[in-house]
């Protein structure tokens, strides 16, 4: 559970806040004064499939939405569907979906809401590892990511849930709030029984 706590919280903040700033950059338009008092978006876009290259041409992540809105008023970001994949990570691919997603105005804070999941795909000799919760708030600048809501987080040979969690990847901890639960199979101990 201590490598879990450690590598998973740095992967995912760093995904989120790539995605952050990557809204932030296509979202940003000069808008005049009047366009500010609208309560309806000022542009919307359908089958959204966006990628972002690193320095050699390779996709460092890519960002899919059935449908993305922008809301003047307060220069929000809403996605329906989202499901963004970052290769980042040498190690192995993150994806986070959701129901639904809104970025704030300059990407400070992120909301998955409805049936967030974070995998970070199997790799080496490590199982897939998932968080799985109804919402998820993510400070970018500040590396944290947190929710108050019922969260769990599994791999092939653990299991832990709780009420709340805290993810800071600065820190390189994962605090659960309360009501944690875990479980660890440990499957070369289940072998030497046989």
């Amino acid at each position: 559970m201590n490598r879990l706590s450690q590598i998973f919280p740095l992967l995912l903040l760093a995904v989120l806040a790539t995605l952050t700033f990557w809204l932030d950059q296509a979202v940003q338009q000069s808008a005049q004064s009047t366009e500010n008092e609208r309560d309806d978006p000022d542009f919307i876009v359908d089958n959204v499939v966006a990628r972002r290259l690193d320095a050699n041409g390779n996709v460092k992540h890519t960002l899919y939405a059935s449908k993305m809105s922008h809301f003047p008023r307060d220069d929000s970001t809403h996605l329906v569907s989202p499901r963004f994949v970052s290769n980042a990570s040498a190690n192995a691919p993150v994806t986070i979906t959701s129901r639904t997603a809104r970025v704030s105005s300059r990407g400070e804070n992120v909301y998955f809401k409805d049936d967030v999941r974070a995998i970070r795909a199997a790799y080496d000799n490590r199982s897939e590892l998932m968080l799985e919760t109804s919402f998820l708030h993510v400070l970018p600048d500040e590396s944290i990511a947190r929710t108050d809501r019922p969260v769990t987080i599994t791999d092939a040979h653990t299991v832990a849930t709780a009420i709340g969690l805290e993810l800071n990847s600065e820190a390189r901890t994962v605090k659960f709030l309360s009501h944690f639960r875990g479980t660890y199979h440990d499957p070369a101990r289940a072998e030497k029984r046989r």
